[in-house]
């Protein structure tokens, strides 16, 4: 007897269609678009707009990553175990109050397709990571954005726009692509705000190279509240970007229902034993605080006398704002620098489109960007061309 064939239902909610249709809030997402790795027609590039650090990688995470490679066959540990325990070991944890994913940004989208659905509301700073949006509205839930002060993050502007359907709030500290910081004191006054169902993620990507004394990481609202959720990364000082390696840390309960949702094995055996070794390499993490340490300054002193504004910054980069004046704007600014082999990242997508960020980069790469932006206020289009490109 062959089957009937039906008229399929539509969904409640949903028009009928010819075609399988994401589910909705899915294409009010727009896609995240990474910094620019090349300039066409440049023969050496500096790439500067992707916050990577100059220094590279361990050597001993270099090592521990070709040690792996003769064992490709092999699944990766589905607990992560190794490289949980070297977090934990460094920072005097508890290896089960940790999760690790493929870059903080597979944290952050776990915690919100954990906790988040349609009908609740994600809190984020203005000018914050656009990781957290993208997160919440694949979630199903409906991002919600407070004003910042000055580019920094504002308390009070956040804890006004809480409601009963609030369930995270997202606090990048440093900001990206600010630079910008919250002390820690009003941290803690935010999270004593909030409801006690109120998930407070401190998404801590750029805290190694924070050297002010009224900064905190989180860690220890991490580990003593039921609501905090302290988000880090290897991408950044740890130069292990191209491995995709992040982690948290977090009150058990909310470790063990991140789990759930993470899929079984989410991060390689190079990612592990690779973070492992480059997390246990004290000497290198030292090397490159110093190397930042030293020049960010001196590109925001240098920058700020050729007559742009940069906001001020603890992280690796900084952000450089410029006229709208025909001929002096962000836009011909980075065309500019462009030519030149000097790639950095224009911030549009993050509601400054008159500014462009700017990675702290090796000696050289820094010494250039300053040169080339003295020209260009100048209207000098022809001076040094031979720094990066093949014109000459």
């Amino acid at each position: 007897m062959s089957a009937v064939l039906k008229d399929p239902i539509p969904a409640p909610g949903r028009p009928e269609s010819t075609r399988p249709e994401p589910r909705p809030g899915v294409l009010a997402i727009e896609a995240y678009v990474p910094g620019k790795s090349h300039a066409p027609g440049v023969e050496k590039v500096f790439k500067l707009s992707s916050n990577e650090t100059p220094l590279g990688p361990s050597e001993k995470a270099v090592a521990a990553f070709a040690e792996a490679g003769r064992k490709l066959e092999d699944y990766p540990d589905g607990s992560a175990t190794v490289l949980r325990q070297a977090i934990a070991t460094a920072y005097g944890l508890d290896p089960a109050r940790i999760i690790c994913g493929a870059g903080s940004d597979e944290i952050l989208n776990l915690v919100a397709h954990t906790y988040v659905g349609p009908g609740d509301e994600v809190i984020f700073s203005e000018h914050g990571f656009l990781v957290y949006k993208i997160a919440t509205l694949a979630s199903g839930g409906t991002p919600v954005v407070a004003k910042e002060r000055d580019l920094t993050a504002d308390v009070d502007a956040i804890l006004a726009l809480v409601t009963p359907r609030t369930r995270l709030v997202f606090l990048a500290n440093p900001n990206n692509p600010t630079g910008t910081y919250l002390p820690f004191d009003e941290v803690r006054r935010l999270h004593a705000g909030l409801p006690a169902n109120v998930l407070l993620v401190l998404d801590a990507a750029y805290a190694e190279y924070v050297r002010r004394n009224d900064y905190e990481t989180g860690l220890e609202l991490a580990l003593t509240a039921d609501n905090v959720l302290m988000s880090r990364t290897f991408s950044k000082i740890h130069g292990l970007a191209a491995l995709r390696i992040g982690w948290a840390v977090g009150p058990a309960h909310v470790i063990d229902a991140m789990n759930r949702v993470r899929g079984p094995f989410n991060m390689n055996t190079p990612a592990l034993l690779a973070g492992a070794a480059a997390i246990a390499d004290a000497a290198h993490v030292e090397k490159a605080v110093a190397h930042n340490a030293r020049w960010l300054p001196w590109l925001t002193e240098q920058i700020e006398g050729l007559g742009l504004k940069v906001t001020p910054s603890v992280a690796n980069f900084l952000l450089i704002h410029f006229p709208d004046t025909p001929g002096r704007t962000a836009k011909e600014a980075d065309a500019f620098l462009m030519k030149r082999g000097l790639v950095l990242r224009q911030v549009a997508s993050y509601g400054l489109p008159h500014a462009l960020r700017m990675t702290v980069g090796t000696e050289e790469a820094n010494h250039l960007v300053v040169a080339a932006l003295a020209d260009f206020m100048s209207g000098n289009s022809s001076a040094g061309q031979e720094a990066g490109g093949k014109d000459k």
